[in-house]
Protein backbone atom coordinates (compact mmCIF):
# COMPACT_ATOMS: atom_id res chain seq x y z
CA UNK A 1 0.00 0.00 0.00
CA UNK A 2 1.30 3.29 -1.11
CA UNK A 3 1.73 6.16 1.50
CA UNK A 4 -0.80 8.02 0.16
CA UNK A 5 -3.49 5.04 0.10
CA UNK A 6 -2.46 4.36 3.30
CA UNK A 7 -3.24 8.10 4.19
CA UNK A 8 -6.95 7.55 2.97
CA UNK A 9 -7.25 4.47 4.60
CA UNK A 10 -7.44 6.31 8.15
CA UNK A 11 -4.21 7.40 9.29
CA UNK A 12 -2.05 10.34 7.93
CA UNK A 13 1.07 8.80 7.06
CA UNK A 14 0.70 5.90 9.11
CA UNK A 15 1.52 8.88 12.00
CA UNK A 16 -1.70 10.20 13.02
CA UNK A 17 -5.43 9.93 13.16
CA UNK A 18 -7.81 10.10 9.76
CA UNK A 19 -8.31 13.48 8.53
CA UNK A 20 -7.05 15.64 5.73
CA UNK A 21 -3.96 14.72 3.79
CA UNK A 22 -1.96 17.61 4.72
CA UNK A 23 0.54 18.78 2.02
CA UNK A 24 2.97 21.93 2.31
CA UNK A 25 4.58 22.92 -0.89
CA UNK A 26 7.22 24.67 -1.01
CA UNK A 27 9.08 27.14 -3.35
CA UNK A 28 12.13 29.49 -3.10
CA UNK A 29 9.82 32.90 -3.24
CA UNK A 30 6.62 31.43 -2.98
CA UNK A 31 5.36 33.33 -5.67
CA UNK A 32 4.48 31.43 -8.42
CA UNK A 33 4.75 27.60 -8.49
CA UNK A 34 4.38 26.50 -4.94
CA UNK A 35 1.00 28.79 -5.32
CA UNK A 36 0.09 27.25 -8.57
CA UNK A 37 0.11 23.73 -6.37
CA UNK A 38 -1.62 24.76 -3.17
CA UNK A 39 -4.27 26.61 -5.04
CA UNK A 40 -4.52 23.32 -7.47
CA UNK A 41 -4.80 21.14 -5.10
CA UNK A 42 -7.58 22.81 -2.70
CA UNK A 43 -9.10 22.83 -5.57
CA UNK A 44 -9.15 19.10 -7.17
CA UNK A 45 -8.14 17.43 -3.31
CA UNK A 46 -11.60 18.72 -2.15
CA UNK A 47 -11.61 17.72 1.50
CA UNK A 48 -9.53 14.96 1.15
CA UNK A 49 -6.35 18.05 1.31
CA UNK A 50 -5.12 20.20 3.20
CA UNK A 51 -3.21 22.44 1.21
CA UNK A 52 -0.78 24.45 2.14
CA UNK A 53 2.38 26.81 0.43
CA UNK A 54 5.53 28.21 1.74
CA UNK A 55 8.67 30.09 0.57
CA UNK A 56 12.18 29.83 1.73
CA UNK A 57 12.80 33.12 1.09
CA UNK A 58 9.16 34.94 0.85
CA UNK A 59 8.24 37.69 -1.95
CA UNK A 60 4.99 38.77 -2.92
CA UNK A 61 2.49 36.30 -5.15
CA UNK A 62 3.35 37.50 -9.03
CA UNK A 63 0.41 38.92 -10.85
CA UNK A 64 0.51 36.33 -13.88
CA UNK A 65 0.34 33.82 -11.13
CA UNK A 66 -2.52 35.52 -9.87
CA UNK A 67 -4.21 35.84 -13.53
CA UNK A 68 -3.20 31.89 -14.61
CA UNK A 69 -5.64 30.81 -11.35
CA UNK A 70 -8.16 33.24 -12.18
CA UNK A 71 -8.10 32.26 -15.99
CA UNK A 72 -8.47 28.34 -14.84
CA UNK A 73 -11.33 29.45 -12.64
CA UNK A 74 -9.64 28.47 -9.23
CA UNK A 75 -10.01 31.24 -6.50
CA UNK A 76 -7.00 33.18 -5.17
CA UNK A 77 -7.98 35.69 -2.51
CA UNK A 78 -6.83 33.58 0.50
CA UNK A 79 -3.24 33.00 -1.58
CA UNK A 80 -0.25 34.87 -0.05
CA UNK A 81 3.29 34.28 0.24
CA UNK A 82 4.25 32.87 3.13
CA UNK A 83 7.48 31.89 5.25
CA UNK A 84 8.20 28.46 5.93
CA UNK A 85 8.95 29.42 9.67
CA UNK A 86 5.21 29.70 10.01
CA UNK A 87 4.47 26.57 9.71
CA UNK A 88 7.76 25.42 11.69
CA UNK A 89 6.26 22.75 14.32
CA UNK A 90 3.56 21.45 12.60
CA UNK A 91 2.99 18.21 10.96
CA UNK A 92 2.32 17.50 7.24
CA UNK A 93 1.87 13.71 5.60
CA UNK A 94 3.76 15.48 2.35
CA UNK A 95 6.29 18.31 1.68
CA UNK A 96 6.78 18.65 -1.80
CA UNK A 97 9.68 20.82 -2.87
CA UNK A 98 8.89 22.26 -6.14
CA UNK A 99 11.96 23.91 -7.51
CA UNK A 100 15.66 23.05 -6.92
CA UNK A 101 17.32 25.70 -4.50
CA UNK A 102 13.81 24.95 -2.46
CA UNK A 103 14.64 21.51 -2.26
CA UNK A 104 18.22 21.59 -1.13
CA UNK A 105 17.00 24.72 1.86
CA UNK A 106 14.03 23.28 2.81
CA UNK A 107 14.23 22.93 6.57
CA UNK A 108 12.80 19.18 8.35
CA UNK A 109 9.81 19.07 9.78
CA UNK A 110 8.78 17.51 12.85
CA UNK A 111 7.07 14.26 11.86
CA UNK A 112 7.46 14.81 8.05
CA UNK A 113 5.57 12.31 6.42
CA UNK A 114 6.64 11.63 3.02
CA UNK A 115 9.55 14.74 1.08
CA UNK A 116 8.87 14.70 -2.34
CA UNK A 117 10.38 16.75 -5.42
CA UNK A 118 8.37 17.58 -8.28
CA UNK A 119 10.43 20.33 -10.25
CA UNK A 120 9.64 22.57 -12.56
CA UNK A 121 10.83 25.80 -14.56
CA UNK A 122 10.40 29.13 -12.84
CA UNK A 123 8.30 30.70 -14.97
CA UNK A 124 9.12 34.34 -13.35
CA UNK A 125 12.24 34.57 -15.38
CA UNK A 126 10.38 34.35 -18.77
CA UNK A 127 11.69 36.79 -21.14
CA UNK A 128 9.69 38.81 -23.83
CA UNK A 129 6.05 40.16 -24.34
CA UNK A 130 3.49 40.32 -21.45
CA UNK A 131 1.80 37.27 -23.71
CA UNK A 132 4.96 35.14 -23.84
CA UNK A 133 5.53 35.37 -20.13
CA UNK A 134 1.99 34.42 -19.91
CA UNK A 135 1.91 31.70 -21.85
CA UNK A 136 5.10 30.42 -20.08
CA UNK A 137 3.18 30.47 -16.82
CA UNK A 138 0.47 28.42 -17.68
CA UNK A 139 2.59 25.95 -19.72
CA UNK A 140 4.16 25.40 -15.91
CA UNK A 141 0.71 25.53 -14.60
CA UNK A 142 -0.76 23.19 -16.37
CA UNK A 143 2.00 20.57 -15.75
CA UNK A 144 1.74 21.21 -11.91
CA UNK A 145 -2.07 21.00 -12.24
CA UNK A 146 -1.71 17.25 -14.43
CA UNK A 147 0.92 16.13 -11.51
CA UNK A 148 -1.60 17.15 -8.83
CA UNK A 149 -4.56 15.17 -10.68
CA UNK A 150 -2.34 12.40 -10.66
CA UNK A 151 -1.94 12.89 -7.12
CA UNK A 152 -5.54 13.57 -6.03
CA UNK A 153 -6.46 10.45 -7.81
CA UNK A 154 -3.88 8.09 -6.27
CA UNK A 155 -5.08 8.83 -3.14
CA UNK A 156 -9.04 7.16 -3.98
Amino acid sequence: MSTIESAVEGTSSGTGPAGPIRVLFVCTHNSARSIMAEASLRQLGGDAFEAHSAGIAPGEVRPLTLRVLADAGLPTHELRSKSVDEYRGQRFDYVVTVCDSARQQCPVFPGEGERMHWGYDDPSVAVGTQEQQLAEYRRVFGAIAERIASFVAASR
